[in-house]
């Protein structure tokens, strides 16, 4: 048979905000530098990794060559990967302030930021307490410090209001004024080393009151030199220690300091009005914590806002064997609204990306149907389709190096051959197609920072590259992290790629079958490489084709008699989205 017909019909959700969103994610660090004197400094990196003693350092420059080493690098002796770690930018809340009007204008409605709370590692994931917004991210580092002191940090009586919270909460308002939303990172698996309760138990050993706070291996000798304490860290990584699990919780002083941190920030005012604070969070690690911890932090949400949303970082089953969770035990009215959807970019990537491995129209088409099978009509529309982050490479690089999975083998340091360079017009084509699918398919689509103005690079942390700024000029990127000789890049934002970016939300917006309508795969054919899919709602309806290939896609379809058939059921082509490789149609009253 030639070609293949399918048709699963999936019905429709009960529309919430989310339903509608358009995810943009933040890493505050190297989004934008808003306020040059908040900026970290030397004595702010203690306590995370690497951890011998700096003698020599300063901010790196926003607009350097991402692979240079700068002067305080070039004389430690160490490598690229170590110096990165070390790297700071100097990314603020104040930036992000900033920048919100940008955001509108490219049709973003609603944001995801990684871990704000204080901690000396540029990522956050390893938190010193839950309480406080990093001073660095604020307007007054030094007197912000000043605050912690007079604090009991188990005590939330005793907590106040710093200089980077008040921000934060401003930026929350000026959000909200925007008819945005936003959402934080919650790290509920680990902390980092500088947590406060961590920090007891190694000073006071079995005596501390936070003992069952953690796994603790062994606890420091006095009577030697050497240091022995050691505890569980998340994935053995020391910086990122392990909380202690009981019978599916954490110990009950715990579980109260959690519970008045999502009080904290969902509820600022204490007033019972959620308005003034964040709408949602996002959960690390999802699936390393048992459930029944997140049911119970589903009741403390809903108790304070009903229309938050939550949504988990529920990813790997088996990394080694490039095997995805099916996270539907996550979602539901007892745990997750949605979660990061790394399925849909794993199952694209090996249709669209890969040519020696590319799977076929029907594997693709049966795993597309399997997503919203596990997941369910009540849930699908609420999912974070997802073709890149932070823990991942870059889209843009993705589409350069084809014939391997997603998360694997994207690292110069395991992987030299990784191919680091600017996509080709034919590239930057797949790219438009692999965005206008994740637009279409069921879900929210979701925009790392910088997606959208074709930042490139491999894994972390090439991924967390400084933001491209039109108003800034940026030295070429001709380094290697190996000393090899590369071709320079002109790094400067790609308007045609933010420019598609804003016609695809557009096109989001316009059609409301395609935040909350049904999903049907029309028809595929692997002979003349292509496939269709469409969203519908009563009498609403959009089609999108698509060539599985880099081929030029009228060269496909003009001689398809089926595909034909099906368009000259459409009103017309959407003119404002144009591409090579795909085409996108309006089929209403069809």
């Amino acid at each position: 048979m030639r070609y293949l017909i399918l048709a699963i019909n999936f019905l429709v959700a009960e529309n919430n905000w989310y339903h509608d969103a358009i995810w943009y994610q933040i890493f505050p660090d190297r989004f934008f530098n808003g306020d040059l004197s908040n900026d970290p400094t030397i004595e702010t990196l203690e306590g995370t990794w690497p951890y011998d003693i700096k003698e020599d350092w300063q901010i790196t420059p926003w607009t350097s060559d991402w692979y240079k080493f700068q002067s305080w690098e070039a004389i430690n002796g160490k490598d690229f990967y170590y110096n990165a770690q070390l790297r700071r930018y100097g990314g603020d809340i104040q930036g992000i302030l900033d920048k919100l009007d940008y955001l509108k204008s490219l049709g973003v409605n609603s944001i995801y930021l990684n871990p704000i709370f204080e901690s000396p590692s540029a990522h956050k994931y390893g938190a010193t307490f839950y309480h406080h917004i990093d001073n660095n991210f604020g307007p007054n580092p030094k007197k912000d410090v000043q605050t912690w002191e007079s604090e009991v940090f188990d005590d939330p009586k005793t907590w106040k209001w710093t200089s980077a919270d008040k921000l934060f909460i401003k930026l929350i308002e000026e959000i909200h004024k925007r008819e945005m939303k936003v959402i934080i990172d919650g790290v509920f698996n680990h902390s980092g080393i500088p947590f406060f309760a961590l920090q007891d138990i190694k000073i006071n050993g079995q005596k501390s009151k936070y003992i069952d706070w953690f796994n603790i291996l062994s606890f420091d000798n006095p009577e030697t030199v050497d240091d022995e304490f050691d505890y569980e860290g998340w994935s053995g990584i020391k910086d990122l220690p392990v909380y202690k699990e009981i019978n599916g919780f954490y110990h009950p002083e715990l579980m109260n300091y959690f519970k008045n941190i999502v009080l904290r920030w969902m509820d600022p005012n204490g007033d019972g009005n959620p308005e003034d604070g964040i709408d949602g969070w996002r959960l690390d690690v999802a699936e390393e914590v048992d459930l029944k911890f997140w049911k119970e932090f589903r009741v403390w949400v809903d108790e304070i806002n009903p229309n938050a949303y939550l949504t988990g970082e529920v990813w790997w089953e088996n990394f080694w064997d490039n095997k995805m969770l099916n996270a539907k035990p996550w979602l539901g009215d007892h745990a997750f609204h949605g979660v990061m959807n790394y399925r849909l970019a794993d199952i694209l990537f090996k249709y669209f990306i890969d040519e020696a491995n590319k799977t076929s129209s029907e594997e693709f088409s049966s795993s597309l149907n399997q997503i919203i099978e596990d997941y369910g009509y009540e849930n699908i529309h609420n999912i974070q389709n997802i073709l890149g982050s932070h823990d991942t490479e870059r889209i843009a690089s993705s589409v350069v190096n084809p014939d391997r999975w997603i998360d694997h083998a994207n690292h110069l340091k395991y992987n030299p051959e990784f191919n680091i360079g600017y996509p080709e017009k034919t590239d930057l084509e797949l790219l438009k197609k692999l965005i206008v699918f994740q637009f279409i398919f069921p879900g929210s689509p979701y925009i790392y920072y910088g997606d959208e103005v074709v930042m490139v690079g491999a894994d972390d942390p090439d991924s967390r590259k400084p933001m491209l700024w039109s108003e800034y000029n940026y030295e070429d990127e001709k380094s290697h992290p190996l000393g090899w000789n590369r071709e320079s890049i002109s790094m400067q934002p790609n308007n045609e790629i933010f420019n598609f970016y804003k016609n695809i939300i557009k096109l989001r917006k316009e059609f409301y079958c395609l935040r909350s309508g049904e999903f049907k795969v029309e028809f595929f054919d692997d002979t003349d490489d292509l496939i269709v899919i469409s969203r519908f709602k009563n009498r609403e309806k959009v089609l999108a084709i698509f060539s599985s290939n880099k081929k030029i896609l009228k060269k496909n379809y003009e001689d398809n008699e089926k595909l034909n058939l099906i368009i000259k059921n459409c009103n017309n082509e959407i003119n404002y989205l144009v591409g090579s490789q795909f085409s996108v149609w309006n089929c209403n009253g069809k």
